[in-house]
């Protein structure tokens, strides 16, 4: 029999599991809102912020605030070539390109389009998973996860296309496309498994940074802009707390509720960047853009969740 003495400590224990379980989930909630409020960010920022320089300086200022980061840990950058290729080859896909088709696009779409399109990623995970590997068993709850998913995607934009082909399709397409890009990047992140997850992550940046700085430096010559004071507010939050913060939260929660109760956060972010889009910015979405999002929610779900373990005989 187990005398109180005996189990009090268990009980501490199992308090404080559960307590610091809550800690972590209220970080996911977090990270949902950081990356949901970024395409509201991106919103006002291209307002004034030509979408090259904006994302130039998102990539500028968070790669430098996780190289402070990383100094202050201790940890070093790697100086072999094949690591830094493997930065630059992550920052196309998972920074300067994808990013900067974003800013581009909310120059025409409502941020909460914006979060309902980019929150497919893991649909494409899958999709680009099954065609590189052409494994012939599918999972029912991911192939239905896929459906849904394409389904919303098609309820968003597919309206848009029967009216021709006009400046909203192609911005709402270009989301698409990067969207696509982030799910590459998930597939090329594995190359990364023997670095501490913030040396990638500042590497990836720092490359896009001297992707698009010069670009944007030639082509927004950024010293003759006007921007407004909205819009430089909105780059220091984008670049401080939704790419540098939305960063570290990230990988820390990788670490401790693992990859896959991490990526809840792709369908957590749709709905809270939907209201945050609503309640700042006075967007409306359209009927079939709720229907869509009714649709793309669930499929990630299907997407995301960890199928059940076969059990194990007795």
């Amino acid at each position: 029999m187990t005398t109180p003495a005996a189990a009090a400590p268990a009980e501490v224990r199992s308090g404080q599991v559960r307590s610091g379980h809550a800690v972590e989930l209220a970080l996911l909630l977090l990270l949902a809102t950081l990356w949901g409020g970024s395409y509201t960010f991106i919103k006002i920022g291209v307002e004034t912020i030509p979408p090259l320089t904006l994302i130039a300086g998102r990539t500028l200022i968070a790669g430098a605030i996780l190289l402070a980061v990383i100094r202050w840990r201790g940890l070093r950058l790697p100086r072999d070539l094949d690591s830094w290729r493997k930065f630059l080859f992550q920052a196309c896909l998972n920074s300067a390109v994808p990013f900067t088709l974003i800013a581009w696009a909310e120059r025409s779409v409502d941020a909460g389009l914006a979060a309902i399109l980019n929150a497919t990623t893991p649909v494409f995970v899958f999709l680009i998973t099954l065609a590189l590997t052409r494994s012939r068993e599918v999972d029912l709850r991911k192939a239905f996860g896929v459906a849904a998913g394409l389904a919303g995607i098609t309820l968003v934009v597919g309206m848009q296309a029967l009216g021709g082909v006009g400046s909203e399709l192609v911005a709402q397409l270009a989301i698409v496309l990067a969207t696509v890009c982030y799910a590459c990047a998930a597939l090329f992140g594995r190359n990364f498994t023997g670095f501490d997850p913030l040396i990638p992550a500042a590497g990836s940046l720092i490359c896009g940074a001297a992707l698009l700085t010069p670009v944007a430096l030639v082509v927004d010559r950024p010293w003759t802009l006007s921007p407004s004071q909205d819009s430089l507010y909105a780059l220091l939050a984008l670049a401080a707390v939704s790419t540098a913060l939305a960063f570290a939260i990230y990988f820390r929660l990788i670490r401790t509720l693992g990859p896959v109760g991490t990526t809840a956060v792709s369908y957590l972010r749709v709905p809270i960047g939907v209201a945050i889009g609503i309640v700042f910015l006075g967007e409306r979405l359209s009927p079939t853009a709720w229907a869509g999002l009714t649709l793309v929610i669930p499929g990630v779900i299907a997407m995301t969740l960890p199928g059940r373990k076969p059990e194990q005989p007795a």
